[in-house]
């Protein structure tokens, strides 16, 4: 097969017809999107982080090529259909890398199901409800059909024409304003994780703060020798908002030192 050209399939997972798509070789990386628009948000970063392991990029329930169940939207759920993909392909633990809502799955991949993460990369989430500025907050209940007007007429329902976008939308907006806080699991993960935002992201710098040190980062100097320093890891990307992180072609030069280390 073509270097170039992925494998694809559906994993029947969960009641899903789950669509994925497997690039390169060596370790293997789940990518998890944000909202709406699927594998084709990572841009240029998945072919980058595909130079040295196996990217497999799913696209969630609803999403791009995954049709939609009657299944409401939650991260737990969509957490456990990740999870399945992994029986699906035989692999019993990978690295997880989500942004945004994609994210909050891989959140909850990692304080669901341990055994199977390796290390952990979370871009632009929030591990609470309140970690999005109150003006976001407020957003997220508008999703519904008047907001997804303007994609029905857009390329992507050209190329995926059995989204429903108004069903799409309004489950997004379900999800995301619900409430919820999951420090007690954050505290608890023992897998080496990478925080990466944006430095004019949608969520507040006090939140941004607060998820490292829960993750036991930002709690004291680390030393002359670096010896104080948590196995973790905190990245801001400069000039960038939470709306261009995923094309961002300096996420996958921060994410792969991370993941290639040989021990954290």
């Amino acid at each position: 097969m073509d270097a170039g050209v992925p494998r694809t399939g559906y994993a029947p997972v969960n009641g899903l017809e789950l669509y994925y798509e497997i690039h390169g070789s060596g370790e293997p990386l789940v990518l998890v999107h944000g909202g709406v628009v699927g594998i084709a948000m990572w841009g240029p970063n998945l072919p980058a982080l595909a130079e040295s392991r196996q990217v497999i990029a799913v696209e969630l329930q609803g999403h791009g090529r995954t049709r939609d169940v009657d299944r409401p939207l939650s991260y737990e759920a969509l957490a456990d259909d990740v999870a399945a993909l992994l029986d699906h392909l035989g692999l019993a633990r990978a690295d997880v890398m989500g942004l945004s809502l994609g994210g909050g799955v891989a959140l909850q991949f990692a304080i669901r199901h341990p055994d199977r993460l390796r290390r952990l990369v979370l871009v632009s989430a929030v591990f609470s409800h309140d970690g999005w500025y109150p003006e976001v907050q407020a957003s997220f209940p508008q999703l519904g059909p008047d907001a997804a007007a303007p994609l029905w007429q857009s390329p992507l329902a050209q190329q995926f024409p059995h989204v429903d976008w108004d069903r799409l939308f309004t489950k997004i907006g379900a999800l995301q304003s619900a409430d919820y806080d999951w420090s007690a699991g954050v505290a608890g993960i023992t897998a080496p994780t990478l925080l990466v935002f944006a430095d004019a992201d949608a969520i507040r710098p006090e939140h941004i703060v607060e998820f490292y040190r829960l993750l036991g980062g930002g709690r004291r100097d680390a030393g002359l020798d670096g010896s104080g320093r948590s196995v973790n890891r905190l990245a801001v990307l400069p000039g960038r908002t939470h709306y261009a992180m995923s094309a961002a072609p300096e996420l996958a030069a921060t994410v792969a030192p991370f993941l290639d280390a040989p021990s954290l």
